[in-house]
């Protein structure tokens, strides 16, 4: 059997991340990654621009062979994991090998959710995690005519514009009352959708699809109310969730996905998760919670790697924040924090209805960013993002914050950088 000081399953941002850490404080440790994707690693967000042509396959690898090389890691693809012995430190994958561990680290990310809709498992339909995911919605939307995308959630909507640019005739259908509901207010969710009306999309909110039917030229959505829509291309786009079977018997905890402590650590020793996959503390609760974007993988990552080598210098995680860009027809739209006023807090709006620009920014009671929204508004994200982390007092900039976002959170940043 083979044995490993290091173990990671998983590819992408997280498992990434965790090498760099480890081999800051251990240089000679031996490190095994396994992976399911038979790829190197590339980042799921790369995917839309795969779809649109933007980017070829085999450009999109976030780390080559040398990396791992260099790094003197064991980078296994094709290679899922199956199973854990915890108390034998004990990793079974999916051909029935067995890899020892003295560490491991949990980072195997999400898989698309299919909902449980009558006749779905009777018809062809697409959906867009991997890679081989994008290349076949990419050959598939060349010849389609009529396109259904479920789900209006920015994977849904990055697909539904390439298909809009392709020529098909796009229909988005959402069960919610807006689209992007997940990280955006109705007021920018309305210009997002305003942006889709006029390239000819057909968006059909409020709807639930309660059948799928095959039929000669494709799919037939049966909605609720009786109405009913064909497509030759079905994408399906309702949103991830970890799949965690390989957990059974493990003892590890989960809820929606692996419950894990400020250090990344599992209930189990020498057990840690990072990465869509586990489910953290959030920033404005201490509730755990899922917040499956990069940046918090690559933070999440970076923490675990430090903590499985023993590294002093590891910094308790601060808790999830949401943070999302999307550019769509030419525009773009960012949400980072929380939408909620908090109690005793307030929110600002500005809004130019000519121009299209929108900017709501949520205070709490101490003048301190707890959200920022914007649709065709310059500010930096990760700037934001760090100004709610910080707790940063901005009441005595607020007005000239609300009036340049970018400028004055840029020069805010770099005195607390100093």
């Amino acid at each position: 059997m083979h044995t490993t000081d290091y173990l990671i399953a998983g590819s992408s941002h997280a498992a990434l991340e965790a090498i760099n850490a480890i081999r800051m404080h251990d240089a000679a440790g031996s490190i095994t990654v396994i992976t399911r994707d038979p790829h190197p690693p590339y980042s799921p967000t790369v995917l839309p621009y795969v779809v649109s042509g933007r980017s070829a396959p085999e450009r999109v690898y976030l780390r080559d062979a040398g990396f791992f090389t260099r790094n003197q890691v064991d980078y296994r693809a094709a290679s899922a994991l199956a199973a854990i012995d915890a108390e034998r430190h004990v990793a079974t994958l999916a051909d029935g090998s067995e890899i020892g561990y003295r560490k491991l680290l949990l980072a195997t990310g999400a898989s698309p959710i299919v909902p449980p809709i009558p006749g779905i498992d009777t018809v062809e339909y697409h959906v867009l995690r991997t890679l081989d995911d994008a290349t076949r919605l990419r050959q598939a939307m060349t010849g389609s005519r009529r396109a259904v995308v479920l789900g209006a959630g920015l994977v849904g909507m990055h697909a539904a514009e390439n298909l809009v640019k392709a020529g098909a005739e796009v229909t988005i259908v959402e069960m919610n009352a807006q689209l992007t509901s997940g990280y955006f207010d109705d007021t920018a969710a309305g210009l997002i959708e305003e942006a889709f009306l006029d390239n000819g999309a057909t968006i059909r909110t409020n709807s639930r699809v309660v059948g799928v039917q095959k039929t000669d030229t494709g799919v037939r959505l049966l909605l609720e109310g009786g109405d009913g829509i064909d497509a030759d291309l079905l994408l399906v786009a309702v949103g991830v969730r970890p799949q965690l079977d390989y957990l059974d018997g493990s003892g590890v905890a989960t809820e929606r996905g692996i419950l894990v402590d400020d250090a990344m650590r599992t209930n189990v020793a020498d057990v840690w998760a990072a990465g869509d996959c586990a489910q953290a503390r959030g920033f404005f609760s201490d509730a755990p919670i899922m917040n499956a974007i990069l940046p918090d993988a690559s933070i999440q990552g970076r923490i675990a790697g430090m903590g499985m080598a023993g590294d002093p210098g590891a910094k308790p995680y601060q808790g999830g924040l949401a943070l999302n860009t999307y550019h769509f027809f030419g525009r773009h739209a960012i949400s980072v924090g929380n939408s909620q006023v908090p109690e005793g807090g307030d929110a600002q709006v500005r809004f130019d209805q000519d121009s299209g620009r929108y900017l709501r920014v949520v205070f709490d009671r101490d003048n301190r960013l707890t959200g920022i929204f914007g649709v065709n508004e310059f500010f930096d994200a990760g700037v934001m993002a760090q100004l709610i982390l910080r707790k940063t007092d901005l009441g005595p900039v607020r007005d000239r914050f609300m009036a340049e976002p970018l400028a004055t959170g840029r020069a805010l940043m770099s005195n607390l950088w100093r």
